[in-house]
Order: structure tokens, then C-alpha cells, then sequence
């Protein structure tokens, strides 16, 4: 088997994990499937900023786990989750490199897939 390469965050490809600091609502049609006020946003490279939220937070009972993975040499392997109508449309670092660690038992998902709303945080 051959060894995976494992990559640390650098100049060239920095990865940054932040508390989202509002409230994260995350839909798929009517459904609510996320409300949250402890999202983080992973914001790696060039790419769009992810929100990662708590599994706590999530209607896991519209997920199902699929057997799909992939692997990330920055965050490690990803397990993946369906909507009951998109599969593979959510996925989780189970065990996230050190470098991400904040990510563990947090979800992610695609946008293109669910509708995903950054509020502001409740003014005091």
C-alpha cells in the first residue's frame, strides 16, 4: 500500500479555522437541516470559505451515512453523508490532522446542494 502524503498548512497554502461568529442556518427545500450559533468557517487557500457545523447541531436523522471518502492531505479523509435526494452532498473529517483539529464532529456541506445562511450575530 502506498503511503499517503501528509501536508501542513503553509504560506503557499494556508488553511485558517475561525469561529463563524453568528447564527448558521443550513435548509435543503423546506427542511431545516442546521441551526446553529457554533459553526466554524475553514477558509483554505483560493477556495470558498466552508462552514463547518457541530454535529450536535444537525437533523441527522435526513442524513445517511454513504460509502463514499475521499482524502485531503492538508485535513485527512473525509467520510460522506446523503440527503435523501443528493448523495455524497455532506461530508465530515473524522479524524482531522492536527493542523484542522477544530473540525472534528463537525459537518459540512455543499452549497450548491443546500441553502446556506450566515446571519449576523443578535445585537445585545
Amino acid at each position: 500500500m502506498t503511503e499517503r502524503k501528509v501536508l501542513q498548512p503553509s504560506d503557499e497554502h494556508p488553511i485558517t479555522v475561525r469561529r463563524t461568529g453568528g447564527r448558521v442556518v443550513i435548509r435543503r427545500g423546506d427542511a431545516v437541516v442546521v441551526d446553529t450559533r457554533d459553526a466554524l468557517t475553514l477558509q483554505e487557500a483560493s477556495y470558498p470559505a466552508v462552514q463547518y457545523v457541530p454535529r450536535k447541531d444537525v437533523e441527522l436523522s435526513l442524513l445517511e451515512r454513504s460509502q463514499h471518502t475521499t482524502y485531503c492531505p492538508f485535513k485527512g479523509d473525509a467520510a460522506y453523508f446523503s440527503l435523501p435526494d443528493v448523495p455524497n452532498a455532506v461530508w465530515s473529517y473524522e479524524a482531522p490532522y492536527p493542523a484542522v483539529a477544530e473540525i472534528q464532529d463537525h459537518l459540512a456541506f455543499y452549497p450548491q446542494h443546500v441553502d446556506v445562511e450566515v446571519l449576523e450575530v443578535d445585537a445585545a
